[in-house]
């Protein structure tokens, strides 16, 4: 085969990826404007399910409820993430260096399996001392616990990609601990910050299984509202939610990516 057939048959797969990865969101987002309850027959253009939606107490507190869930524990995980990320930077050479594959776990622990021993730790705590009872705070809990690791892992490739002698530097001008955290980690580790609480916060936004086993009867979040509603038959109201959790983790992605590229840019605009 030649370098040319070669080119185009890799294109063509990327074309053909594209579209199975796309196309299926493409169309929940054109049932949620059916003029009619219908995810079977398009009849017309229409933002009535976009109405109703936005009047529905139920779906609102569940919008609510993601909402709150996802920026509460995208900032606690980050920053508790970024100071797990220094840590393994700062010990990747000695003996326990090798703790910092424990991170990896829950990133490689099946979802369910995740959840389930996380219901199953605070119902057992709960039972005994009447603390950690299902609902928004427990969701929190669970859901920082699996975001830490990708932010800490971010945090990490960051600081490996730096010159060692940057922090040599710091210590022959005599800067004190605070001093090295304020003008020097924290601005370099800014861009990847950035990105780690938006990939946070994309993970939680769209989490079903460690939210369903988590949650309470009074925390319902949008991915655990659709669950239940799509028993019913997939309506274009759960087409118009899932429409608007599309474009809320796109925007995020969209904002990482950003800040990426800026992070990216500033050395060649330097040159």
């Amino acid at each position: 085969m030649s370098s040319r057939g070669f080119h185009r048959g890799m294109r063509a797969f990327w074309y053909v990826m594209l579209f199975f990865l796309y196309a299926p969101l493409a169309v929940v987002a054109l049932y949620s404007f059916n003029s009619i309850n219908s995810s079977a027959v398009f009849a017309g253009v229409s933002l009535r399910w976009y109405a109703q939606l936005f009047s529905d107490e139920t779906i609102l507190n569940a919008f609510y409820n993601s909402l709150t869930l996802a920026i509460t524990s995208s900032i606690i995980a980050t920053v508790i993430g970024t100071l797990l990320g220094y840590g393994m930077y700062t010990y990747r050479n000695r003996r326990l260096g090798w703790l910092i594959w424990l991170v990896y776990l829950p990133i490689v622990m099946p979802d369910i399996v995740y959840g389930i021993s996380q219901m199953s730790f605070f119902t057992s705590i709960s039972n005994a001392t009447g603390l950690f009872q299902l609902g928004l705070g427990t969701m929190v809990i669970a859901h920082v616990s699996f975001q830490v690791p990708f932010v800490a892992l971010l945090i990490y490739s960051r600081l490996v990609g730096l010159d060692a002698m940057l922090f040599e530097a710091c210590h022959d001008l005599y800067a004190k601990g605070w001093q090295r955290a304020w003008y020097f980690i924290l601005p370099t580790l800014r861009p990847a910050i950035v990105s780690s609480f938006f990939l946070a916060f994309t993970l939680s936004i769209d989490d079903f299984v460690i939210s369903f086993f988590t949650s309470g009867p009074e925390s319902v979040t949008l991915p655990i509202f659709i669950w239940s509603a799509i028993k019913k038959g997939v309506t274009p109201e759960v087409n118009a939610i899932a429409t608007l959790m599309i474009g809320a983790v796109f925007a995020a992605a969209v904002i990482a990516l950003a800040f990426q590229y800026v992070r990216a840019a500033r050395p060649r605009a330097a040159d």
